[in-house]
Parts: C-alpha cells; structure tokens; sequence
C-alpha cells in the first residue's frame, strides 16, 4: 500500500477516534478521567505520527532527502519509550522540579495514581510531607551531575511500608536539561510491582465500587434521620448531629464552623485527642479553604494536597494538613440554595491508609451540605 494511503486511513481513523472523544464528553463526572487518559494518550500518538512527516516535507521544501540516521532515531526513540512504557519495574521520569514527565504502566500500578493524573504534577505529592522536602534536594543534585541517590521515603497511601528510590541522571539528545529517572520499590525487596493482568481476561464485576455506592446510600439515609431528628431553632445541635454522621463513616476528621461572617468553630472530631485540641483551637479566620468556603466559595476538594498551609496552622503552631496526616480533604459550605446566606462551612479529612474522596463522593457531601443548611435554618 502506497504510503500515502496508508498515512490517509491513519488520519481518518485518527479523526474518527477524536469524535468519539469530543462525543464522550456526556458520561458521568466520575468516568471523564479516563477519557481524559484516552485524549491524552490521542495527542501523543498524533505527534508521534505527524512529526516525521512535517521533517520529510521540510526536507522536500529544502530539496533535500531525508536522512537514513534521523529516520533510524526516530525509530530508536519509538522503541526506547515502548521500552519504559512495558518495562516490569515502576520508572518515573521527573524534571528538577520533580514534576512527572513520564510514568510507565508498572509505576502507575505501584503507587495507585494513572499516567494521565500524575504526568505535570508533583512526584513529591504522592510521597508523606515528613519526605517531601529531602525528596526534592536528592532529585535536584541529580539533576546537577552529582551522581545518582538513593533514599527511603513513604506513599500517602501506605505510610507503613517504606519504599525505595533510586534516582540516577539521563541527559536525552533533545532536551536541554538533564532528567531523573525514579525507581520505586518495597523497601529491603526488589520485587517490582504486580503485573496486570492479560489481556482478554474475563472482567470480574468492581464489587468494591457496589461496596462504595452502598455505603454512600446508607450514609445519606443516616444523615437524612439525624436531620430530620434535631429540634427546630437549634442550628449549633443540626451541625453536631450532621458532623456526627460523617465521622468515622465517610471521614477520619470532621470540622464543623458555624456562620460566615466571622465563622465560628464549634466541632472537631478525631481520633487523635491533642490534635483535636489543637485544631479545635484554631481560628477558623487563619485557614483560608474555610475562609473561601465562607465567603460562598465552591465546595473543595484536593486531593494529596502540596500546600501545607492551605488549612493553616492549629493551635499548637502546626500546619493542620501535617497534623492530620491529610491525604485528601473536602470542604463545603453550608448553602440552603444559590444566593443564600452561608449558615457554615464542613471541612472533612481522610488519612493515610484510606482512599482518597472521589468525585461522587464529593457531589454526594454538595447535596448533604444544602440539607444540614436548609436544618441549621429551620
């Protein structure tokens, strides 16, 4: 087939696929992840594509013909990324900065977080606040020729067991900078992260997602009983009784602060005393998510948050992120309907250990947030 042609077919598919895309922009909010990884994985085919054609048609306008050795390391550099890509042990390729540039399948597999997530954003977000700062020193002298590191650091997710990086320089032929490539794994074993499965394996159904839903369902009924049950004109006891129904079940921390203007805390719950104290202690003015949320900001929600300082320091002088061990947190304010006065502001935590809130969970807390404030007013 005529080169031509089959460059026309590639095009047409690739349209095809592109439409498909812009089409898929319907499905529920909780599924557009993945069809952001697929867009994104589109892109960089079509650069790998179309890129040596714009160099042949260069080449043409110079009357020159292209080389044999630029078409020849087009090609190794096809093959070196198929390379990372299906490589069994988890490689990220970081900046300076230690922001990903690339993360391979094994990689995405080991730390729980998709290509498509991780790639532009801090590696140091996945990794425990206590390692973050020494992480970004090692992968800065790497990047300055200093010769490879190595240190122990921990996930988020997993603080209990350690992990392994090695980190070593890669100077690419196009880049003006020099790159670190992190290997991960289990701290005291080299044995790489699971593979996944084959392909063409039967799917077993995602019984922990119908565990979720199920959990999200009884929560809403909980909260709808405990709403239903606080005496009328007593909006401090619809606040507690709502907060008393996230904690435990939905967050490992819960902050109630009532009003706006200024918004008064009056519930923290924990499972660690001093800190309960400690944040109780805080002025809800000194953390600015709550602030925001305050003045009728959107709900909030971030995950492996890289601003310590988002919520503020407790009472104790400490960020109340790192106090918590915060993974990933929510914040909402308590609106009966647009327009309305704040009646206050839900700011709840998960910790290491725990799965980050998703985005169903987080629309499900917007819904509950507008009945405990339609409560509070009653």
């Amino acid at each position: 087939m005529p080169q031509s042609d089959e460059f026309g077919e590639e095009l047409s598919d690739f349209v095809r696929r592109v439409a498909e895309l812009k089409a898929a922009r319907a499905v529920p909010t909780d599924e557009l992840p993945a069809v952001l990884d697929a867009a994104l994985f589109e892109l960089d085919h079509a650069v790998r594509e179309l890129w040596p054609h714009q160099e042949d048609l260069r080449a043409a306008d110079t009357g020159a013909s292209p080389s044999r050795s630029a078409t020849a390391d087009r090609q190794e550099q096809q093959l070196l990324r198929a390379v990372f890509q299906q490589l069994p042990l988890p490689v990220v390729l970081v900046d300076r900065e230690s922001v990903v540039r690339r993360l391979n399948v094994a990689a995405a597999t080991f730390t729980g977080v998709r290509a498509g997530y991780a790639t532009g954003r801090p590696l140091t977000g996945l990794l425990a606040h206590a390692d973050r700062a020494a992480f970004r020193s090692q992968v800065a002298a790497v990047a300055r020729g200093e010769g490879d590191r190595g240190l122990s650091v921990r996930l988020q997710q997993n603080p209990q067991a350690p992990i392994r990086t090695t980190l070593t320089g890669l100077r690419p032929g196009s880049e003006r900078h020099t790159t670190v490539l992190v290997l991960l794994r289990p701290e005291g074993d080299g044995a790489p992260a699971a593979a996944e499965p084959p392909r063409g394996a039967v799917a077993v159904p995602d019984l922990a997602e119908t565990t979720r839903h199920t959990a999200l369902m009884d929560l809403m009924d909980l909260m709808t009983r405990e709403l239903l049950g606080a005496p009328a004109g007593d909006p401090a006891e619809a606040l507690r009784r709502a907060a008393g129904a996230l904690y435990g079940r939905f967050a490992d921390w819960v902050i109630a602060d009532r009003g706006a203007a200024p918004p008064v805390r009056t519930t923290v719950l924990g499972a660690d005393d001093g800190g309960v104290r400690d944040i109780a202690g805080q002025d809800p003015a000194a953390s600015p998510l709550v602030v925001e949320a305050a003045r009728g900001g959107s709900p909030a929600l971030l995950v492996r948050p890289e601003d310590a300082g988002a919520l503020g320091d407790d009472a104790s002088g400490a960020p109340v992120l790192v106090r918590a061990d915060v993974t990933s947190l929510l914040c909402v304010p308590l609106v009966p309907a647009p327009g309305e006065p704040v009646q206050g502001v839900l700011t709840l935590f998960r910790s290491a250990g725990r799965p980050a809130f998703a985005m169903a969970e987080a629309q499900a807390l917007d819904m509950m947030s507008r009945h405990i404030a339609l409560a509070m007013r009653r």
